[in-house]
């Protein structure tokens, strides 16, 4: 199957298909939202849209990257996420890469958001879907982001059959700039678990799928049933 790899300042056009990859930390603190019990996450633009939008709808949730901030129930850190219950909630999330990157490929045909926490599930739903070819958007670092890129080619290799051996991609990601300033705590709004956590390969059985809901772009989990290895 045809991929590519792409960051969000070279993106041209409207992809057919986009894989939006955020590993630390937006599309792995997601994840744990929908393990958490969240019903839907909206991607906001701005905070200031995301407290907006929490207000208009009672009961919802926003989050954001770095320090807490007034009127955001939540950071972005699986570390600090985890014990939260989240039981029917909607989260609106606005981060500084990961929900830019999926707002930027929002009038494809189909978006997926991922991190190496969904990464099987996610190829296993690109193999059911029969999507053709697939741009990945490594959102971090304007593309150059080895922890997202690490991630993007292993969903690759695992999309082309077989089994991907998962650990050359993991310890690229671990020694990427990103885990560095995680461990170092140089970024606000972490817990010491945020690195091996964003590094659990396949912790959750579900792939991310972003749709157009009225104005809205809404990520939702839908469960990807694993493959037996007899049939694969």
């Amino acid at each position: 199957m045809d991929h590519h790899f792409v960051g969000i300042p070279e993106l041209t056009g409207v992809p057919r298909v986009a894989v939006v990859i955020d590993v630390m930390r937006a599309f792995t603190v997601a994840a744990w939202a929908f393990s958490r019990g969240v019903e839907r996450i909206v991607l906001a633009s701005t905070e200031s849209e995301a407290l907006a939008l929490k207000e208009s709808h009672p009961g919802w949730l926003a989050l954001k990257d770095g320090a807490p901030a007034a009127g955001f129930d939540a950071v972005n850190s699986p570390g600090l996420l985890r014990s939260c219950d989240f039981t029917g909630r909607t989260l609106v999330q606005k981060t500084t890469a990961g929900t830019v990157g999926a707002l930027a490929v929002a009038s494809a045909p189909l978006v997926l958001c991922a991190s190496f926490v969904v990464a099987g599930p996610t190829a296993r739903y690109l193999q059911t879907a029969d999507s053709g070819p697939v741009t990945f958007v490594v959102t971090g670092e304007e593309g150059k982001a080895d922890e997202d890129l690490a991630c993007a080619e292993y969903i690759g290799q695992c999309m082309a059959g077989g089994d991907a051996e998962a650990a050359p991609y993991i310890h690229r990601a671990r020694t990427s700039r990103a885990a560095a300033d995680l461990a170092g705590g140089l970024r606000s709004g972490y817990h010491r678990d945020d690195v091996d956590l964003c590094l659990e390969v396949d912790r959750f059985p579900f792939a991310m799928v972003a749709l157009q809901e009225e104005s809205l772009l809404v990520l939702r989990p839908v469960a990807v049933p694993d493959i037996p290895s007899a049939i694969r």
